[in-house]
């Protein structure tokens, strides 16, 4: 079953983002958009690689009215001691949200239950709350932070201009397309 425009539930969730915790709750996406970021666990291998590839797009994705929200099952004591102990990890300035409950993995549908880990998944979440794309990866292949910005411009576009739609490779400022009636029911 597909998650396009499904509406994140409530949820509360601790938090480390710059050398605080902090509470996340749903009331926090509301009226901007997100993206959440799931990665299996701290203290891996890919996850790393990915996350700072975020950070250095992160004021791109700020400018844009985008908030990054990683996330893994671990616990916020476990993302400071993270933080604390790796040079890649100490540049994140975005939100790492705690998820050892495992509420979000499993509303998001990416919860591994034999494992208690999230698989690799990204989702992005429209001002409503809801789901407008997503993806899952096997947990060996790291995600591209570029191919992420573009698919929240590409949301974000569609969101304002409900009449066009955005091609493969788009790109701010590019053409796109604009349906026509006859071609509405093969999209």
């Amino acid at each position: 079953m597909s998650l396009i425009q499904k509406e994140v539930s409530d949820f509360s969730v601790q938090a480390y983002q710059n050398d605080a915790f902090k509470t996340v709750t749903k009331a926090d996406i509301l009226g901007k958009w997100s993206v959440f970021f799931f990665y299996p666990a701290d203290f891996t291998f890919v996850c790393p690689t990915e996350l700072e590839d975020l950070q250095n797009k992160y004021e791109e994705f700020k400018a844009i009215g985008c908030e990054i929200y990683s996330v893994s099952t671990d616990t916020h004591f476990v993302h400071k001691a993270w933080h604390d102990a790796s040079d890649r990890i100490k540049k994140l300035q975005y939100p790492m949200l705690a998820d050892p409950t495992h509420a979000l993995s499993r509303d998001f549908e990416v919860l591994i239950e034999a494992d208690g880990l999230a698989e690799r998944g990204t989702f992005v979440v429209n001002p409503e709350g809801k789901i407008v794309a997503y993806e899952v990866n096997a947990g060996n292949v790291g995600r591209n932070a570029d191919e992420l910005l573009r698919k929240v411009q590409a949301s974000q576009f569609v969101h304002e201009h409900g009449d066009e739609v955005c091609p493969a490779k788009w790109q701010p400022g590019a053409e796109t397309l604009k349906p026509s009636l006859d071609l509405v029911g093969q999209l």
